[in-house]
């Protein structure tokens, strides 16, 4: 792990359920640099801070204490936990998202995150697929990592998880009762398909239209394999 500073934020405070974090959370800053991200994340009127900032040099700044509680995630859930900011390490990349002109995430950035990765769940026994982006515990609203992320990387490395999966009959009720099983949360039955665009941001971003057997066959699988017990 390079780490190269530290730069207090006030945005934080205790974990409100008075435990360890159980889970991280990855990002992308969408903004120009490294360093306004920083300033951003460190100013108290932004109301918003997370424990890391990675730069696409690599470098490694902490913000906030692991066992504090950052404010990176905001509404949303992940399996029973919806206080996400409470159970988590938040991760912000330095990148300007998709929309940008350089959406890849550099090598440099990817050794320096996997390096982190690699010490936090060692540090917080953290299993490998409670490592999620921002767009997984609240769909339709957040999309950070995004589609150029490389999980399949992450998840090679034992940092994540990746599916292995045989494509199946395109239903719903399915593809609903896996992903709750996996972990995806929605508020009403209009919120699946926000999930459905999530969860094909992450495992499947080339994929649009309607609901696939792809799609049900790969939530099936990360559902048998990594059911969300918590």
């Amino acid at each position: 792990m390079d780490r190269r500073g530290d730069f207090p934020s006030p945005n934080c405070g205790p974990r409100r359920h008075g435990g360890a974090p159980d889970m991280v959370v990855l990002h992308y800053t969408a903004m120009a640099t490294a360093q306004d991200a920083i300033a951003r994340l460190c100013d108290p009127c932004t109301e918003v801070s997370a424990h890391y900032v990675i730069a696409e040099s690599g470098n490694l700044t902490s913000l906030v204490e692991e066992a504090d509680r950052a404010w990176h995630a905001g509404a949303g859930a992940w399996g029973n936990v919806c206080d996400v900011n409470s159970h988590s390490i938040g991760i912000e990349l330095a990148n300007g998202g998709p929309e940008s002109d350089a959406p890849a995430f550099p090598e440099t950035q990817m050794q320096a995150l996997e390096g982190l990765l690699a010490a936090l769940l060692q540090r917080w026994s953290i299993p490998p697929e409670r490592v999620i982006g921002h767009s997984d515990m609240a769909p339709g609203r957040k999309f950070d990592p995004g589609p150029c992320f490389d999980w399949r990387r992450l998840a090679a490395k034992g940092l994540s998880v990746w599916p292995d999966a045989v494509p199946v009959a395109a239903d719903w009720r399915q593809f609903q009762n896996a992903a709750r099983l996996f972990g995806y949360r929605t508020v009403d039955d209009l919120g699946w398909q926000n999930v459905l665009e999530a969860f094909r941001l992450r495992f499947h971003p080339d994929a649009s239209g309607p609901l696939t057997g792809q799609d049900v066959g790969t939530i099936k699988h990360l559902a048998q394999k990594y059911p969300c017990r918590s």
